[in-house]
């Protein structure tokens, strides 16, 4: 999809503020209300737009510990690693998972109540996977930048 300059105005708006009316997301960008709304429907028939939310502040919301954790296979047979990759997607902890390259084949963004959960996400569920090996788990003291717009 090809996206002009206004296009690029009306996505920033919507990432700035998800509950904008659709007239105020149309006077911000120079539309018709009716031409926006048309955009926006075919920004999420597209794909551009994977969905809407609420922002949440992790510790305001009982969750104390927060972890980049780096995860290392023993096997990259596709069974195993299909299992991981299904495991991973369905674990309430795991906010962020990405395949990588370096010494760690996947990286975890985690968040749990605190360290005893998170100590039973991974003796009880990340340890128990076939395909892992390893996991280095680096500890977030404080967060210095998180969930920023996407620069169009």
């Amino acid at each position: 999809m090809e996206l002009d300059d206004r296009d690029n105005r009306l996505l920033m708006a919507l990432q700035q503020d998800c509950r904008i009316s659709n007239g105020d997301l149309a006077q911000s960008v120079g539309m018709s209300a009716s031409a926006c709304w048309r955009r926006v429907r075919a920004f999420e028939e597209a794909g551009v737009i994977e969905g809407y939310g609420a922002k949440l502040a992790p510790e305001a919301a009982g969750m104390q510990f927060q972890a980049l954790v780096q995860v290392q296979l023993t096997r990259h047979n596709p069974e195993h690693l299909q299992e991981f990759i299904a495991a991973v997607e369905k674990r309430p902890e795991v906010l962020d998972c990405y395949a990588t390259t370096g010494q760690a084949d996947y990286q975890m963004r985690v968040l749990c109540r605190d360290i005893g959960s998170y100590n039973r996400f991974l003796e009880g569920f990340l340890f128990r996977l076939p395909a892992v090996q390893s996991a280095q788990t680096n500890v977030i003291l404080r967060e210095v930048k998180r969930g920023a717009a996407i620069a169009l």
